[in-house]
């Protein structure tokens, strides 16, 4: 089966030829460490977390490159506020990442490079920019690059370069030859952090940052380069730019971006202040009810934040665990083979990485679970939704591990049950109904079967 990618540089699906038969390189612009990731983040950690576990899926050796930009000027911003150093907030903020991370089942990235370890890297590509002729030091300590000097500038946003610079003259900078060039390097100012250069002392702008990571972790051609919808122009363009010149070779053969999580129909940002942290909807919705909610879009699309979007997804995955419930996960026998659901499933994920399409397989395999309580089937459903990062534990844990506002713990919820147990031994019918109602009332549902009973929070 042939992979198909949308290619955001050519506007088109393409399929997917890697530059290294079996190999994939991928580079992801990851987050700026100055605070806690929220939603908008998430999306895209998970998005391109299943892209790389479908990669693998197919058989691919993925390189998954993610960077992590640990200085920048609301990292500088926030370390004064907070009367810290610029490394305990970013090291203290990378760990809160790798935590969120960890809850939403999103595999670490294989390289995880930080901006301020490719100082090195960094000034060399600025110094190969200028001795190219594309960028230039200026009178103040900055250098910028020339983007005139690169003909093919906007191919990836679409934008026309007499447009951009009409409007780039309304913000007037006499350091720049032309008001479109960007920077490099910034001239370092009192009281930030500072690295010494051919220029003197500063630190690098962020476009330069990941031209300079990517290409000394996956060379200066690799395969696919993704993030974020808002990251097309500027970031992406400038990448393309700086990169190209410097190399003197192609970038970047697939351009992959994802669609911004909304709400009430404006992007999800800190800018804004709009935005609801990955810890904050954890407190709420078990971490698989939000991965579900985050892919139940195509990921070019854009998901729209709410409560009742979450519920819905919530009920999904349940419906989903609900089918597996009662096998016996220790003892599963290996996954049913060349199964229509397994071809469909692998179909929709490579046209594009269709995951709501191949969510709609995955109900459709839990049907016939239900109907047919095989086991082999079972063990297919759990594979293939585990290809996308779901159905990860037995359904007894999903059902109570549910998030909850209830203050009892498991032992006395199992307390309570041995307690209503013994009541309706003793015929205290109406004891057994109060524990049922007083259960009830905390979030607590009670499922009698003659096996026993059985217990998840609602």
């Amino acid at each position: 089966m042939s992979l198909h990618i949308y290619n955001t540089e050519t506007r088109q699906k393409e399929l997917f030829t890697p530059i290294h038969p079996g190999k994939v390189g991928m580079y992801v612009c990851g987050v700026t460490v100055y605070d806690l990731c929220h939603i908008g983040h998430a999306r895209v950690m998970v998005v391109f977390d299943t892209i790389v576990r479908h990669l693998r899926a197919l058989g691919y050796d993925v390189n998954y490159v993610r960077n992590i930009t640990d200085i920048d000027d609301k990292i500088i911003k926030r370390a004064l506020e907070n009367s810290e150093s610029i490394q305990s907030l970013t090291t203290r903020m990378i760990d809160e990442m790798h935590a969120d991370e960890a809850a939403m089942n999103v595999l670490r990235p294989d390289m995880e490079p930080k901006a301020t370890e490719h100082m090195d890297e960094i000034r060399h590509m600025i110094e190969t920019l200028i001795a190219k002729g594309f960028a230039y030091p200026a009178a103040n300590g900055d250098v910028y690059f020339k983007v005139k000097a690169f003909d093919a500038y906007g191919r990836l946003s679409g934008k026309n370069l007499e447009d951009l610079a009409a409007g780039a003259r309304v913000d007037v900078n006499e350091m720049k030859q032309d008001p479109m060039d960007f920077v490099l390097w910034k001239a370092s100012k009192e009281n930030e952090p500072s690295w010494d250069s051919n220029w003197g002392g500063g630190r690098p702008g962020w476009h330069i940052e990941c031209s300079a990571m990517s290409t000394k972790c996956l060379g200066n051609h690799f395969d696919i380069h993704g993030g974020g919808m808002d990251l097309s122009f500027p970031h992406h363009e400038n990448e393309i730019a700086q990169s190209e010149c410097a190399t003197g070779e192609h970038y970047v053969n697939t351009w992959m971006h994802c669609g911004f999580v909304r709400i009430d129909d404006e992007k999800m940002s800190k800018s804004l202040n709009n935005f609801f942290t990955i810890r904050e909807v954890l407190k709420v919705y078990h971490p698989e009810v939000i991965r579900y909610f985050l892919l139940a879009s195509h990921y070019r699309s854009p998901v729209n934040y709410s409560e009742e979007n979450l519920d819905i997804a919530k009920a999904s995955v349940g419906r989903l665990y609900s089918a597996i419930e009662g096998a016996d996960m220790a003892n599963l026998p290996a996954a049913a083979q060349d199964t229509s659901f397994e071809a469909d499933f692998m179909a929709v994920m490579n046209d594009d990485f269709n995951t709501p399409k191949a969510m709609a397989v995955l109900f459709e395999l839990a049907k016939e679970v239900n109907k047919s309580k095989d086991a082999a089937l079972t063990a297919l459903l759990i594979k293939l939704a585990n290809q996308i990062g779901l159905l990860e534990e037995s359904a007894e844990s999903f059902f109570k591990s549910q998030p909850s506002t209830s203050d009892l713990s498991d032992d006395m919820i199992e307390q309570l049950i041995a307690e209503r147990k013994q009541a309706r031994s003793d015929k205290n019918f109406a004891r057994s109904d109060e524990i049922r109602d007083q259960l009830a009332e905390q979030g607590i549902e009670l499922l009698d079967s003659a096996e026993g009973t059985t217990w998840r929070r609602s």
